[in-house]
């Protein structure tokens, strides 16, 4: 996949162009308002206008302007990682958010004490064994049991079913809320879609037995979240969560961005379209087949490997390896762009490049509308919990 992603590189289109270009400071992320509204609109299409259906990863978010704009449109559940995540998206008006990351300790205490500030809400976790429940016993916390479908990074083994169903009677027991069953089969993104969407439907046949045994056990499973962007497509097309007699949602977030990842793994049917990229410039040509611009990987995440991104409308271009603040890109015959010009960067992996702006340009029809705090960049502060803050 990884050679068919960069040799087809992508084509100009005048939409990503920003008028104001002269005026803006170097590395800058861009958020292009009505290209965000239509991979909204292309989701919901996807999930039949069903706005229950969708629980987003606000990891690819980050901004409450971006959440909002969700929960306006009637998505109300969703996931997060961190407690900031967490309390920006209740902000912006989320009524249901799993903290989908195994939480412990003061990180565990002050997803409780935001309970207790939102009680008008619902706020759930992940725990994969009884140490894990035990340290949300006596609190409004709900609790999915997180499984591990093959991503082997969190989770109980969905084979263990009699594991599994004695540490739900153990949940109940505590006085827990069991809110459902939590699954992420990311791990199955470098397949082609074809050969993905069978390996995820044997998983979910596997998912829908534990289901029944479950119920069989006398435990009801009220909720199912599967699939994050690379999976989305073989969840849809799962008969067996059709009329299933749970909620089954999907959790893929960066769709609402894209990426040239993302890009890559969803059908090209659906529509989807890059609405957020990193605007650059050259800065040096350090040899006649090679430039530099302003992009290194504390701009450009280097995560998903190199190259680390896509210059819209520059075929000629390869980008190599980063560093810190450069990075160059080769140049493949023709002729080299000017030192001063502006390049459109479509990331390959646009998470977490967003949480790498303090701010991001709000941008319509070549205009910038307004710019937006990265609300939900990094991390609270490491004394927020109330009984080691202190006054003076």
């Amino acid at each position: 996949m990884a050679g068919k992603l960069f040799l087809e590189q992508y084509a100009w289109d005048e939409r990503y162009r920003v008028c104001e270009a002269d005026d803006i400071s170097t590395p800058a992320l861009v958020i292009y308002r009505n290209e965000l509204q239509h991979n909204l609109d292309v989701t919901m299409k996807v999930l039949g206008d069903d706005a229950r259906r969708w629980r987003p990863h606000l990891k690819t978010a980050k901004l409450e302007y971006v959440m909002r704009t969700m929960t306006q449109r009637g998505i109300e559940a969703f996931k997060c990682a961190t407690t900031l995540e967490l309390r920006v998206a209740l902000d912006a008006g989320a009524r249901d958010v799993l903290v989908a990351y195994p939480l412990v300790g003061p990180a565990a205490a002050r997803v409780r004490e935001i309970a207790e500030d939102f009680r008008d809400r619902r706020i759930s976790v992940l725990i994969e064994n009884r140490e894990q429940a035990e340290q949300w016993g006596g609190s409004r916390v709900g609790v999915f049991l997180d499984l591990n479908p093959g991503m082997d990074r969190t989770g109980i083994e969905q084979g263990h079913r009699e594991e599994i169903v004695q540490l739900v009677r153990a949940i109940a027991a505590m006085g827990l809320q069991f809110r459902g069953l939590h699954y992420y089969d990311g791990h199955l993104g470098g397949l082609p879609l074809p050969e993905r969407t069978v390996a995820a439907h044997r998983g979910y046949d596997e998912l829908i037995g534990l289901v029944r045994a479950l119920d069989q056990a006398g435990v009801g499973v009220e909720e199912v979240i599967t699939a994050g962007t690379p999976a989305f497509p073989c969840s849809v097309s799962y008969a067996g969560f059709r009329n299933a007699g749970f909620l089954h949602r999907v959790s893929p977030g960066t769709v609402a961005y894209c990426d040239v990842t993302s890009l890559a793994q969803l059908p090209a049917e659906y529509g989807y379209r890059p609405a957020a990229l990193v605007m650059s410039r050259v800065v040096s040509h350090p040899r006649p087949d090679v430039i530099t611009c302003d992009a290194g990987h504390k701009t450009v995440s280097a995560d998903a490997g190199v190259p680390t991104c896509v210059p819209l409308g520059h075929p000629e271009l390869e980008a190599l390896a980063p560093s810190e603040e450069h990075l160059p890109m080769r140049v493949h015959g023709g002729k080299a762009p000017p030192i001063g010009e502006v390049l459109y960067l479509e990331p390959r992996h646009i998470c977490p490049t967003v949480n790498n702006f303090d701010d991001a340009l709000i941008v319509s029809a070549g205009r910038i509308e307004r710019v937006e705090r990265v609300t939900a960049r990094g991390r609270e502060h490491p004394l927020t919990l109330r009984s080691v803050v202190r006054e003076g």
